[in-house]
């Protein structure tokens, strides 16, 4: 079996080892211990890539939790179905996200045609 120290896995996947100890405390990841060091396996090293990817997408860590037990467990039909809303959910929310965005920039670019007008007229 192939193992990782955390310091191999926190430059590979830039993250800072308090990170990977965070995920560690909080169940996610199950190193092998021996004295002061931290041995991880394939299997750590994967879910450590699944959670900086949800992560990225918008997922809670209970979310993500939800769903390593889901599989943890056998349950792939749940699993599926649990992560098809999760992602109909992420959808919505960024799709939210995106009109505030697009609002937030036709507001901040005609501020600025405004500013630039005003420049225009005082000099």
């Amino acid at each position: 079996m192939e193992w990782f120290r955390i310091s191999e896995l926190s430059k590979e996947f830039e993250v800072s080892t308090r990170s990977i100890r965070f995920y560690e405390d909080e169940g996610l990841l199950t190193p092998r211990r021996e004295g002061q060091t931290r041995w991880f396996n394939r299997r750590d090293k994967v879910r450590l890539k699944l959670i900086l990817r949800g992560k990225r997408l918008g997922f809670s860590l209970a979310e993500i939790r939800e769903l390593f037990d889901l599989y943890d467990h056998h349950e792939s039909k749940t699993q599926l179905e649990t992560m098809v809303t999760l992602i109909d959910e992420k959808q919505q929310e960024l799709e939210r996200k995106r009109q505030d965005l697009d609002a937030v920039m036709a507001e901040l670019t005609a501020a600025r045609e405004r500013c630039i007008e005003a420049l225009t007229t005082q000099a």
